[in-house]
């Protein structure tokens, strides 16, 4: 492997529709011979939006980081580190597993709520598994500086992104969810 992914940003393409990934936006937090991870930042999850209702006395967005081990719980930090069990993203944001101590900082005020995006799963490839994915053009690879990861994004990130890229882009932005219907 010669190129890694990591910190980018892969855009679904149209063709892939009918799951998870469509209209998609994918913060790729790893990335090498062994394979990816990552998460998507777009998709809002409301039955586990619900069930972590109860851990804080207010609403919260939980999103779908993708379709593999959804029972596992991811958390994108922006700020102090509360925990010891971290990956950096980059100097400004971190990936952490630790809800224990997380929930803890945001009930202390250790943490702003609106610095912390959960996610229920994730995004994995096996080795040269994404690799292939992109050279099929199912997935567009962009850098992006200066995206806040813990904003609550939905379907407006994917359309924004596609517009700023321009060209065959920008129709693809303005196509229907339903590529069958255009």
């Amino acid at each position: 492997m010669n190129y890694s992914y990591k910190g980018k940003i892969l855009i679904s393409t149209p063709d892939i529709s009918g799951d998870i990934f469509s209209r998609s936006v994918v913060l790729i937090i790893d990335h090498n011979e062994e394979g990816a991870f990552g998460l998507i930042l777009n998709k809002r999850n409301s039955q586990m939006s619900n069930k972590f209702k109860n851990f804080f006395e207010f609403k919260i967005d939980v999103y779908d980081g993708g379709p593999v081990e959804n029972d596992k719980v991811f958390f994108i930090v922006k700020g102090p580190k509360v925990t010891e069990i971290y990956t950096d993203i980059n100097n400004e944001f971190y990936l952490t597993e630790d809800i224990e101590n997380i929930i803890s900082a945001v009930l202390n005020g250790k943490l702003n709520i609106q610095d912390v995006k959960i996610f229920s799963g994730y995004s994995g490839w096996t080795a040269a598994q994404l690799e292939e994915e992109v050279q099929r053009k199912m997935w567009t690879v962009v850098d992006i500086y200066n995206l806040d990861y813990t904003l609550p994004n939905d379907q407006t990130l994917w359309k924004s992104i596609m517009q700023n890229l321009g060209g065959e882009y920008l129709l693809w932005a303005n196509s229907p969810e339903d590529i069958s219907m255009n």
